[in-house]
């Protein structure tokens, strides 16, 4: 296990991110394919996932096509992004802090409505209280889920409704903490007899790690063109 930060969980260093610089990182990215949905006829996307940090991991041949929201709030003290904690009783990646989202249906009109049916079925949030400024990297998960984030700024004054059945919790992070490459440990653990590697980033009472974790670092990387 290698320690990825001599900060104490949860502590932020101020980055000075603004709504207007993340909206503009989005609006330059050097390669605008990796905004687009895999399933689009625009051309290649960049895939990335759990295999990154471990080389013999391969990606399900047929993954689940899936999306998720990467929601950003405007705070007085700074940007935040809103994450869920998934109850226990769940199927797929239960007890883990995720990103509102799930699979994509065949009623979903793209990614993005996906996400927002998702962000809406999960958390309550209206999809008109979002404004949609871009994807990151499809991202596939080893447990078959190939998985679009999309971004996008919610209004401060939207209040959390989480459904019980799936959100135990619904909390914010300050974007500073969580785009700090201090903050991005690589952690491991043992999985069906094999060493696996992942990112981790431990905010407060909350262990954010896995797939979560990498979509940050990926946002992360976008957003460090505004710094």
């Amino acid at each position: 296990m290698e320690p990825g930060s001599i900060l104490p969980a949860g502590t932020a260093r101020p980055v000075g991110l603004t709504r207007v610089g993340v909206v503009r990182c989005f609006a330059i990215a050097p390669d605008p394919l990796r905004r687009r949905s895999p399933r689009s006829s625009d051309g290649p996307v960049i895939i990335r996932g759990d295999h990154d940090l471990n080389p013999g991991m391969l990606p399900e041949p047929q993954p689940t096509a899936a999306a998720v929201l990467v929601p950003l709030i405007e705070r007085p003290q700074g940007l935040t992004v809103l994450l869920t904690l998934r109850t226990d009783h769940l199927a797929a990646h239960a007890g883990q802090v995720s990103f509102p989202g799930g699979r994509i249906d065949a009623r979903d009109a793209d990614d993005t409505a996906a996400a927002l049916r998702e962000a809406e079925e999960e958390i309550g949030l209206p999809p008109r209280l979002v404004e949609v400024i871009g994807r990151l990297d499809t991202y596939v998960t080893r447990t078959g889920f190939e998985v679009v984030p999309v971004v996008g700024f919610v209004d401060p004054g939207f209040e959390p409704r989480p459904d019980p059945i799936e959100v135990a919790e619904a909390f914010e992070v300050p974007l500073d903490f969580l785009v700090d490459p201090a903050n991005h440990r690589r952690q491991s653990r043992e999985y069906q007899g094999t060493l696996r590697w992942f990112y981790a980033m431990p905010w407060e009472r909350h262990y954010i790690w896995g797939a979560t974790a990498g979509m940050l670092v990926n946002l992360a990387e976008v957003l460090r063109e505004d710094r």
